[in-house]
């Protein structure tokens, strides 16, 4: 299936140089183009458009604002001539960030960006999240929810225990209590979010899985008494 997109740009040059780059790159499809964000805002509500080629700097209404005006934005790659936009446009979750004038090279980057988030997300829809996809060492695993015994984070990254191994992806702690059902895990700690069916016992300010003995945060506890139906 190609993925259907839509150029959202005010200057013909740069509209003809991302026409030729998606007609050379047999996974797209161009659905059409807008000249700014009123009509882009139109053609999103009357066609499924899966991923938007951007330029920030439009008159009327910014890039950037027009996404933040979406309550379900298709995927957004940026297309712009000042760098010093990149920050803000990767607030909003952007795919990726080209700066013009950009080669083929760079804008087929980006592509594989997105390719990659929306074949994620088809691989979560069709399992009926019962399991999360965690990229680790270059590799996309598969762990069910029910193979996970605790997470651990330091820096940005966060460490993934299951029953087999320890998996270390470069994500938050929110990212992941996002994509956790609130059911079966609990943050903890600052640090530590757990199965709780997992949990062997309780000691003070610890909690024992895995063999394992994690401490419990002050501002965790009673959440975590109250889940498990105790008194705090």
């Amino acid at each position: 299936m190609k993925i259907r997109c839509l150029i959202v740009d005010d200057e013909p040059l740069s509209q003809d140089v991302l026409k030729k780059y998606i007609a050379d790159s047999p996974m797209l499809e161009l659905v059409d183009i807008c000249f700014d964000a009123f009509e882009a805002n139109d053609k999103l509500q009357n066609d499924d458009i899966q991923l938007i080629f951007l330029d920030i700097n439009m008159p009327k209404l910014s890039g950037v604002r027009f996404v933040k005006t979406l309550s379900n934005p298709p995927l957004v790659i940026f297309t712009t001539a000042y760098p010093e936009y990149a920050i803000e446009g990767f607030e909003v979750d952007a795919v990726d960030y080209l700066v013009k004038p950009f080669s083929f090279e760079r804008f087929l980057k980006a592509i594989n960006k997105a390719v990659e988030k929306i074949n994620f997300a088809n691989m979560k829809t069709a399992a009926g999240n019962r399991f999360i996809l965690l990229k680790a060492d270059k590799k996309v695993y598969k762990v069910n929810f029910d193979e996970i015994d605790y997470l651990q984070s330091f820096g940005d990254y966060i460490k993934v225990f299951t029953s087999e191994e320890c998996l270390v992806v470069h994500d938050t702690v929110k990212n992941m209590l996002e994509q956790l059902p609130p059911e079966e895990f609990l943050r903890i700690h600052k640090s530590y979010i757990i199965a709780l069916s997992k949990i062997q016992y309780i000691d003070g300010n610890q909690v024992k899985i895995a063999d394992q003995l994690i401490p419990i945060g002050a501002n965790y506890k009673d959440d975590l008494l109250k889940t498990l139906g105790e008194k705090p």
